[in-house]
């Protein structure tokens, strides 16, 4: 029974300290913007002309495959 005198206190600890994190990131606007992330990862980056042309030449060598490998083959 002596363990509850422990275990109170630290739990009313646990506590202060989400409700002290949850504040801090409402003022520091965590939560202004909840759908874009959630959106971002459908639309594609539209690729820029100027920056691949500065590219390293190693970097030129990667090209993208182009045909389908088939799993059954």
């Amino acid at each position: 029974m002596s363990i509850i005198y422990v275990l109170i206190p630290i739990a009313i600890i646990f506590v202060i300290i989400a409700v002290c994190v949850f504040f801090w990131a409402v003022r520091s606007d965590q939560f202004d913007d909840l759908e874009k992330q959630s959106v971002s990862i459908l639309f594609d980056d539209e690729p820029s002309t100027a920056h691949s042309e500065s590219k390293s030449p190693i970097q030129n060598q990667h090209k993208p495959q182009t045909e389908k490998i088939s799993r059954y083959e």
